[in-house]
């Protein structure tokens, strides 16, 4: 679960790591009075204004900017909120913008060149440990700073078994060029952030960038967050977070219905039952000639309203073509989940415009192809692998 740069600073300040204060704004009017706060409380008239979408390179796309006054914040804030922002990581078409966040000024009038660094927890899943990846070169696309000059770009991996220890966090500031209070101010930083990322049982915290302003204070000036969603039942605080308007649609009516989608780009719709299942019916449409235009998991359960549900939600993309059912018949028998979609295919009538193939294998599945062939129904039945591969074939090049 992915959350706004505002949740993310919640709870880094939850757990003592210095952020860049801010408060967040759904209209002007809420800007301007977020603005006088801030005023109260820093001392700085100056403020900037920051669009709350899932997406990176925000200031790219006219996201973020600088307001000097009350009326600028006002007026910035009008032309933010509602945009359709478009950065390096997002549709052509953007992400509306519900909210902004009005957060105090933090570059010292005088630091014409505030050193900035880059930094984020994750893991290393071809080491099974944690990594903390840092570089000085913060306030750039870390991407390119890792193409380009690789050599700017640390990790230190984190046993998880033992936590960070004080070496391994003096480490990183000693290679970060810092020393002094800077130093002792980073390796704080360091040890905080991570503790942060372990108790919240997150899968990314990427802070771009870490600042540190002329008196010595180190500060995320930003904060991309990314929660495990296996984890939350331990977090329902975080849960609450979850902002839907930034979520796939289609996604979140799956979600509801009890079914594990994921959206792609393919042509070719997919229902199965089983994540293994799944990813073996994608390498199937793959090799022959189609693209998987999702992940559908129905469970064990593949009643008529199930499928009937998943049929509907593979059909709202208007890219898919056909559609491919891979079923094994282990938990659940075959000719139920033959009946199952042959009563949705009944009951949606004129929706379903696209072929179907049927590939029920397991528990009955030779009494589930005669369901489906004297069904009268336009499915095409199949039982082996490649014989599904072939009629998907078919139905492609018809």
């Amino acid at each position: 679960m992915n959350l706004h740069e505002y949740q993310g600073k919640e709870i880094l300040n939850s757990f003592g790591v210095r952020i860049q204060r801010g408060i967040v704004a759904n209209t002007p009017e809420e800007a301007v009075e977020a603005a006088k706060k801030l005023t109260e409380e820093t001392g700085t008239g100056w403020h900037v204004i920051k669009a709350q979408v899932h997406a990176g390179g925000r200031g790219k796309g006219g996201g973020v900017k600088l307001a000097k006054n009350l009326d600028e914040v006002k007026s910035i804030a009008d032309d933010i909120l509602g945009m359709m922002l478009v950065t390096p990581q997002t549709s052509a078409e953007g992400k509306l913008v519900n909210q902004v966040l009005i957060a105090e000024d933090v570059y010292y009038p005088g630091d014409s060149e505030p050193d900035e660094f880059y930094m984020s927890v994750l893991l290393n899943r071809a080491t099974g440990r944690n990594m903390i990846m840092y570089s000085t070169e913060g306030g750039m696309d870390i991407e390119t700073v890792a193409e380009e000059t690789p050599h700017l770009i640390f990790t230190e991996e984190v046993d998880p078994a033992t936590g960070l220890l004080p070496f391994q966090a003096r480490k990183i500031a000693f290679n970060l060029g810092l020393s002094g209070a800077a130093f002792k101010e980073m390796t704080k930083f360091v040890t905080a952030l991570y503790t942060a990322y372990v108790k919240s049982d997150s899968s990314l915290f990427e802070i771009n960038p870490v600042l540190k302003t002329s008196d010595d204070k180190i500060m995320a000036v930003d904060a991309k967050v990314t929660l495990d969603d296996n984890a939350l039942y331990r977090h329902k605080d975080y849960a609450e977070m979850r902002d839907l308007r930034e979520e796939n649609p289609i996604e979140v009516e799956a979600n509801a219905a009890g079914l594990n989608y994921v959206d792609l780009d393919g042509n070719v719709g997919c229902m199965v039952n089983g994540a293994g299942l799944a990813m073996g019916t994608m390498d199937l449409i793959k090799q022959a000639g189609g693209e998987p235009a999702n992940f559908l998991d129905v469970g064990g359960t593949a009643d008529a309203q199930r499928v009937e549900t998943a049929f509907g939600i593979i059909l709202k993309d208007p890219n898919v073509k056909a559609i491919l059912v891979n079923i094994f018949g282990g938990i659940v028998r075959c000719d139920r989940v033959a009946q199952g979609i042959v009563d949705a295919y009944k009951n949606m009538g004129d929706k379903i415009n696209v072929p179907i193939i049927a590939r029920l294998q397991g528990t009955n599945a030779k009494e589930a192809k005669e369901l489906i062939d004297n069904s009268g129904m336009e499915i095409i039945s199949a039982t082996e692998f490649q014989e599904a591969a072939d009629k998907v074939q078919e139905v492609l090049s018809a």
